[in-house]
């Protein structure tokens, strides 16, 4: 098996990727815990397993490449592993809970966690936080379940541990779990001046405009480029509310104006997608007026949402922003709105402090 320093190196090389100091310098982590998984487990009566390798906890910026790390790491591994966004996979924990009270089991934590830890021996998780109550309440026991399986988890996150459930609702009570990950995953900043995905994006058109099959193409183009792979919904939780973003991969979400904008969303919505996603394909913005009012409005607030948060927005609509809105009450309030969609369309969007 190619080690991954070697791996990397190759796709240097090969003009795959780019090197990058930060990223050389964390893989020997990724390569220590893929060496030691690789080992032969020796089983004897009188001798215990070895304990599993720490695990890792990557974070950093934005567009810096840990995606890109944790699925070398991923496709490097013999034993049985799952990557899958963090948010996605509290989400089936949680559905998976509520079958087992249906069931009748008191305890549905234990059951859910223990078909977890067999089914898998690397659990890699994308843009680990946590912002939602219910995952804060149970994800300290949860990962204690798992660790004490021999499961070793590797996790991306924007945020250091110290900062995760930052203000949150009983925080004090989560507080144990921020020291249970430092003590099971060696913690490591990423810290890198080049923003990949930033740059993937920089002189690139990112609003297609009138909508017809150029347009489509383009975007399905845009999407291919930014993920690379396979992508599944994003199901947002919103005071006990889900939310189903169609697709998404990476910190890239795609949806259609109506997913967003024909459903009764509101402002907590919209803030909830800002917070999870680094970059919105938002495809068929129709023209707006008198006849899709309550649309019109929505959008208003999911541009808001959006602007507030610096997200980087790639859209395809009927025309252009100042012509998107012309007749009907809202005009004028959505000058505002155009205004902010010509501005996040320029290069150096999404590098705001």
């Amino acid at each position: 098996m190619t080690s991954l320093i070697d791996l990397y190196a190759q796709r240097v090389a090969a003009g795959d990727i780019t090197p990058d100091p930060a990223q050389e310098a964390v893989l020997p982590e990724f390569e220590r815990i893929r060496a030691e998984l690789a080992q032969p487990v020796k089983k004897s009566f009188f001798r215990k397993a070895p304990p599993p390798p720490m695990g890792l906890y990557l974070w950093g910026g934005v567009g810096r490449g840990k995606s890109m790390l944790m699925d070398m790491f991923v496709d490097q591994l013999n034993v049985p592993a799952r990557r899958v966004h963090f948010h996605a996979f509290m989400q089936e924990i949680h559905t998976a809970m509520h079958k087992a009270r249906q069931d009748g089991v008191e305890d549905s934590l234990a059951p859910v966690a223990a078909q977890v830890a067999k089914e898998v021996k690397v659990l890699a998780f994308d843009e680990m936080q946590i912002t939602d109550i219910t995952d804060a309440m149970i994800v300290g026991r949860l990962f204690e379940i798992l660790f004490n399986a021999g499961v070793v988890v590797v996790t991306t996150s924007n945020r250091v541990p110290d900062d995760l459930y930052k203000n949150g609702l009983n925080r004090q009570l989560f507080l144990p779990f921020i020291e249970v990950l430092k003590e099971k995953m060696c913690v490591w900043e990423l810290i890198s001046p080049n923003d990949y995905r930033q740059n993937r994006l920089a002189g690139e058109e990112v609003y297609f405009s009138p909508i017809n099959a150029e347009s489509r193409q383009k975007i399905r183009e845009v999407w291919e480029h930014l993920t690379g792979g396979p992508a599944g919904p994003l199901i947002l939780t919103v005071k006990g509310r889900e939310v189903e973003i169609p697709q998404f991969r990476n910190g890239v979400a795609r949806a259609s104006f109506y997913d967003l904008c024909g459903k009764m969303l509101g402002a907590g919505d919209y803030l909830a997608l800002a917070e999870n996603v680094k970059v919105l394909i938002l495809e068929d913005i129709p023209r707006l007026g008198r006849s899709n009012f309550n649309e019109a409005k929505r959008f208003v607030t999911l541009i808001d949402a959006l602007y507030e948060a610096g997200t980087k927005l790639i859209v395809s609509a009927a025309d252009e922003p100042e012509s998107l809105y012309i007749e009907g009450e809202g005009v004028f309030e959505f000058e505002r709105t155009a205004s902010r969609l010509r501005e996040m369309q320029s290069a150096s969007w999404g590098q705001r402090d």
